[in-house]
């Protein structure tokens, strides 16, 4: 529950979102849930829990639901192998586990002793008692289910922070441990993925693990890691996994795979075309790019699907809140003058320039000093130490965004390690990358970076994230809020929040967006970043968000994007001002609902009020008009 700059977890187990509780799961063996038992009071009717223990056997992926009141059972069969469906049985013709059992391998088609034998392999349990959620269950024991049947490609699609590694790693713990899969490889494309995994959830495999480096093939281990770079090459002497038998390895699990292996001429492809009688395993947050060209058409649809809407809603996911603030340069576009040229002598194409256009084809640097006074500002006003990521169109721009940053930031100056830009040209940048995603060091506070820190990279303290980039992709948008999505209650981090300014967030219009914001705010010219310490949630009335952009339409003409053939102009003597505002809050059915809407234009010295809509009841009522 997050109000203003405080957030805490609902308590009450009867609140509204509150925890869910079955009464009592009955298990075929540790690692298998067969039924869900909810018990009421004698003087309710015997199915008065039934509707209850539907739901929690849904998401338990459990096939029997059972509701009691103590005189006798009522009974629901998910498996649709028996009839009827539901059936009161009395107190002593409650089903017995062979019974049950039987139908639950039939319900998942395990026909063969050793898929059964599989399902019944436990679970890796640490020393602190660490196990599976529920839906990690549920997607690690599909995943066992499906290959035990022979299913030779498998996709589990989980929002960022749901433990996609975590379940990989059970999922090949059980396989290995029961010898269905001897020999693993692990597939990732950064370095940063494979070290966190090898050191963290598949460190129990210990001397049996080794990454491939250095272009070495070394034959005696069992679960290998490898960075796809690192393996092939377009030179026939990279691509060291072709001295590997074609059936060395009976799985490959391949991490993040909406990054490339979809497509047919792909690295990754390459190499689960070369092992193609192993086992694949995709894992993402994000499966589709685009609805023509889909790692669906490989991998086939998904066997599990953990959104961040679901994550948020039981509470192992972050919610954020939304800070909308357009300039009038991005709201009306921006039209140099005939003959004007830039601050390094070149003529300016004289055309309208709009968001699109801005930090790629045209710079204007009043703009990202704009954007980071009012970055500092809301830090400044929150917590000055808050781990925060600017994301920026290009490496350029991230650097421009640095200095910008240093120039306002006063401790910046006193420690040259509080501003930092991590991009994938910069050396020094890269090495505190490490630094940044630990929860214990508090230097660098802020990245500026374009595109290295979309993906993979767990900044589990992270509780800003800056949109200065134009993102049309609702796959890379996914990912880049997934960056704060981690909660860490040990280091107050329930919630985190979003800045745009570059009207990205319109992507939460799109039907294939599964979050919503707790609340969005869009802070009038005068007006602090910071949003309101308790803002007035709307009870009744408003209107329902329209699926178009959040923002005035962009101005006709020009700005397409980005053009590599075209010059880039550093414009520094054009100012830049807020232009619209709106406030936006989350009602308690979940639709976001519109408050109020201005509108403010620069004429001359002076910006006017030209439209102010407010919301009251669902009937836009006008307050005034230019």
């Amino acid at each position: 529950m997050v109000r203003g700059k405080l957030a805490a977890r609902i308590k009450n187990p009867d609140a509204k979102g509150g925890p869910k509780r079955a009464d009592y799961v009955l298990y075929a063996s540790a690692n298998v849930p067969l039924a869900v038992i909810e018990a009421k009071q004698n003087k309710y009717s015997v199915g008065h829990g039934m509707q209850q223990a539907l739901v929690y056997a849904e998401m338990l992926d459990a096939p029997f639901a059972i509701s009691s009141n103590g005189d006798g059972f009522l009974l629901h069969d998910r498996t649709g192998l028996t009839q009827p469906t539901e059936r009161k049985l009395a107190l002593d013709q409650f089903p017995n586990w062979d019974e049950l059992w039987s139908l639950y391998q039939r319900w998942k088609g395990l026909a063969k002793p050793e898929a059964v034998k599989l399902i019944a392999q436990p679970y890796y349990t640490d020393a602190g008692g660490k196990e599976p959620r529920y839906y990690q269950r549920v997607a690690i024991n599909r995943a066992i289910e499906v290959i035990g049947k022979g299913q030779q490609r498998i996709l589990l699609v989980m929002a960022t922070d749901t433990g996609k590694t975590y379940n990989a790693f059970q999922i090949i713990w059980r396989l290995w441990k029961a010898k269905a899969k001897k020999r693993i490889l692990f597939l990732a494309d950064r370095n940063i993925l494979v070290d966190q995994t090898m050191q963290q959830d598949f460190a129990p495999f210990g001397e049996v693990m080794h990454k491939i480096t250095n272009r070495e093939v070394k034959k005696n281990y069992e679960i290998y890691h490898a960075l796809y770079q690192a393996v092939t090459g377009q030179e026939e002497w990279k691509q060291i996994y072709r001295q590997f038998p074609v059936d060395f390895f009976d799985l490959v699990v391949v991490d993040e795979c909406h990054r490339g292996s979809a497509v047919e001429d792909s690295a990754w492809r390459e190499v689960l075309d070369y092992f193609s009688g192993a086992t694949h395993l995709g894992l993402t947050a994000t499966p589709k790019e685009t609805k023509e060209v889909s790692n669906i058409t490989y991998f086939g649809d998904p066997i599990y699907t953990y959104s961040l809407k679901q994550g948020i809603e039981d509470g192992f996911l972050a919610p954020y809140k939304v800070i909308r603030i357009v300039t009038d340069a991005d709201a009306l576009g921006y039209t140099p003058e005939k003959g004007k040229v830039d601050k390094h002598g070149q003529t300016i194409e004289q055309r309208q320039y709009t968001t699109k256009d801005f930090d790629r084809n045209l710079v204007l640097e009043k703009r990202t000093d704009y954007v980071a006074r009012r970055v500092w500002e809301y830090l400044k006003g929150t917590d000055p130490m808050a781990k925060t990521i600017i994301f920026c169109d290009d490496q350029d721009h991230a650097e421009r965004m640095r200095q910008a940053l240093v120039k306002i930031i006063p401790a910046a100056a006193a420690n040259r390690r509080y501003v930092m830009r991590i991009t994938g040209d910069d050396s020094e940048g890269k090495a505190q990358l490490s630094y940044f995603i630990d929860n214990d060091e508090p230097y660098p506070v802020i990245a500026t970076t374009s595109k290295l820190l979309t993906t993979g990279v767990d900044a589990k303290t992270c509780k800003l994230i800056v949109l200065d980039q134009n993102i049309n992709s609702m796959t890379e948008f996914k990912q880049i809020v997934g960056r704060g999505t981690r909660i860490r209650e040990d280091y107050n981090k329930l919630y985190f929040t979003i800045i745009d300014f570059k009207a990205a967030t319109r992507l939460f219009a799109d039907p294939d967006f599964d979050g919503e914001p707790v609340v969005i705010y869009e802070p009038k010219p005068n007006e602090p970043v910071v949003p309101p310490e308790t803002p007035e949630l709307p009870t009744t009335g408003g209107t329902a968000e329209p699926p178009s952009p959040p923002y005035i339409p962009e101005p006709p003409g020009g700005g397409t994007g980005r053009d590599e053939g075209r010059t880039k102009y550093y414009v520094d003597d054009v100012d830049v001002r807020t232009a619209a505002e709106r406030t936006q809050f989350l009602d308690a059915d979940g639709k976001l609902r519109s408050e109020e809407y201005r509108v403010l234009l620069k004429v001359g010295d002076r910006q006017i009020l030209a439209r102010s809509i407010r919301f009251a009841h669902g009937i836009p009522a006008p307050l005034g008009s230019g």
